[in-house]
């Protein structure tokens, strides 16, 4: 079972001054200007069992692309094993040519989350996490260069992966929806 998804538009920023560390009494200091290189996206699949994550960077984020990724994942694993993929409805997810791939390969499995609910796809918070500890706060001269870290930082979370752990129950979820929807709406559901 494979959680899968991109992250698209990472930014290759280039501060134009170095990060001022945090001191006493101060914080962290980054300067609002920057310059801009090309972008990249973020193509990966988080093995739910393991936490493992296959990722690959590709410079633009089309059918094509999400295609060339699904070929990496199904090299990546065993021919005896099916493939089950939970995705988005996102476009380059249902296009013509992607379920013409698709149905050619009776091992694959495409489960479709409900639209405006990304948090059910566990690869959403590896992506939080990449975005937190190496593309945020960070400089870089090239998107060569953010490619590189981006690698860095995989294969280093590869070494010590723990799969992610739902924290909150069924029914506390239903139950914060049912707030939410209330407070939304005005009135109960």
């Amino acid at each position: 079972m494979l959680c899968v998804d991109e992250k698209s538009q990472c930014q290759a920023l280039e501060r134009t001054q170095p990060m001022l560390p945090m001191g006493f009494g101060y914080a962290e200091g980054v300067t609002h200007d920057y310059k801009r290189h090309v972008t990249t996206t973020l193509f990966a699949a988080l093995n739910v069992l393991s936490g493992e994550v296959l990722a690959s960077c590709k410079s633009r984020h089309r059918h094509q692309e999400f295609r060339a990724f699904l070929r990496e994942i199904d090299k990546s694993v065993p021919l005896d094993l099916d493939i089950h993929c939970i995705v988005d409805n996102y476009a380059t997810h249902t296009h013509p040519k992607v379920k013409a791939w698709l149905a050619a390969r009776p091992r694959w499995r495409m489960h479709f989350i409900p639209t405006y609910s990304a948090w059910l796809n566990q690869v959403e918070r590896f992506f939080a996490l990449i975005a937190d500890k190496t593309i945020r706060r960070s400089s870089f001269t090239s998107v060569k260069q953010l490619v590189q870290r981006i690698d860095h930082f995989v294969t280093s979370y590869n070494s010590n992966c723990k799969p992610f752990r739902w924290t909150a129950t069924a029914d506390e979820i239903l139950a914060k929806l049912h707030r939410l929807c209330s407070r939304i709406t005005g009135t109960e559901h």
